[in-house]
């Protein structure tokens, strides 16, 4: 039975999110169509720490039952590339100096996600036995990092298990403008429709 968002505790989402992720048909990856295996998981910004916590909570209480969660954060994984590319020590300098606009441009440069994101995404899935991946960080990574980016450059890589997206705003559909991510309810992130709502899944 699928979840009204709105008016749904943290209790309840997390519930009903566990009971997806532990179903036979989530982890098979059944009834998607030919559609990739990528579920967002909208949320308002001020449930943000409660999502964080819900998180860890649907990692531990999945590993009990022997489902593996492969769980990467954007922005830990930004400043990972960035210090294994040597530019964070500079970029640190650099903040002070430059405008916002030249150092968004220089992230978006230097993470770019055809060339540097989603490879080193697709690495940790390489070294990870897993079962369902875990993608959060997304509002921490704007503007130089847009969802809408990642999301269309992962479709080729992240095909065989189930990608769970937790989205600080809204994932809308309407029949005039399609599907699209609105980052903190505000924010139009782009048009994407290639992704299912978790709330409307059913076991």
């Amino acid at each position: 039975m699928s979840l009204e968002l709105t008016t749904a505790t943290i209790a309840e989402r997390f519930k009903h999110i566990l009971s997806i992720l532990n179903s036979e048909r989530f982890l098979k990856m059944e009834g998607l169509g030919k559609e990739v295996p990528f579920f967002i998981c909208p949320f308002a910004p001020k449930d943000s720490l409660d999502m964080v916590q819900m998180q860890e909570q649907l990692i531990l209480t999945l590993s009990q039952s022997g489902i593996r969660v492969l769980d990467i954060n954007l922005y830990d994984l930004a400043i990972e590339i960035l210090k294994n590319n040597g530019d964070w020590e500079e970029l640190l300098m650099a903040e002070a100096e430059v405008s916002k606009k030249e150092l968004k441009e220089e992230l978006q440069s230097i993470l770019e996600p055809q060339d540097h994101l989603v490879p080193a995404i697709s690495k940790k899935m390489e070294q990870s036995d897993f079962d369902i991946m875990f993608l959060s960080g997304v509002g921490e990574v704007f503007p130089y990092i847009r969802s809408h980016n990642i999301l269309n450059n992962l479709q080729s890589a992240a095909k065989e298990k189930p990608t769970l997206i937790f989205f600080p705003g809204s994932y809308t559909h309407s029949l005039e403008n399609g599907a699209s991510l609105d980052l903190f309810g505000r924010l139009h992130d782009d048009k994407y429709y290639r992704a299912f709502n978790i709330y409307n899944r059913e076991v």
